[in-house]
């Protein structure tokens, strides 16, 4: 699998294959190793494609922004779950607008646009402008805009162990700046 451009992974411990990685269940997640502000994240995810359990019991992993949220990745194709628990919900905050989810094994993509929040630059500890979060989910847009309400400037970006064996490939971040943000 090719390393997100601009950032390292720390050491994966997860199964390594031709051209994805898996979560190995138990072994923890893997980390940037620089933070982000102002970006945008591609991640191609994959559930196990043989069904098993129901609810959050089916695939279930995440894109975290430290500090800030998690993007939930699951098995949401004919999965009834909670709103802001399926896939590209922004987990415990905001369901996505619509479910975009294809079927169990069966590659899906995130594209995440995250923009940091942004500081008075006379008072340090005031904010002008609350963190944003856009994603699209197979290509069709989900988020737009999302307030967060987080203090942190900048995130490591986190694929989540959570005891399922998901696959990713083709991972990558791009800073934002200039006419970009």
């Amino acid at each position: 699998p090719r390393k997100p451009q601009g950032a390292a992974l720390t050491e994966p411990t997860w199964k390594i294959e031709r051209d994805y990685v898996e979560v190995v269940p138990g072994v923890g997640s893997l980390v940037s190793k620089e933070k982000f502000a102002d970006c945008q994240i591609h991640v191609e995810w994959m559930t196990p494609a043989n069904v098993a359990g129901s609810g959050q019991a089916r695939g279930n992993s995440g894109v975290l922004l430290a500090g800030q949220c998690e993007i939930q990745i699951l098995d949401s194709f004919e999965n009834e779950t909670y709103a802001d628990g399926q896939a590209a919900a922004i987990y415990h905050r905001y369901p996505p607008l619509v479910n975009a989810s294809r079927r169990p094994g069966e590659w899906q993509t995130f594209d995440i646009v995250f923009i940091a929040p942004k500081f008075d630059e006379h008072d340090a500890n005031k904010i002008v402008a609350a963190a944003q979060l856009s994603l699209l989910h197979n290509g069709i847009v989900v988020h737009h805009a999302a307030p967060l309400d987080s203090r942190t400037r900048e995130v490591q970006i986190v694929l989540q162990d959570h005891l399922n064996p998901v696959r990713f490939r083709n991972v990558w971040v791009r800073r934002l700046a200039g006419y970009d943000q």
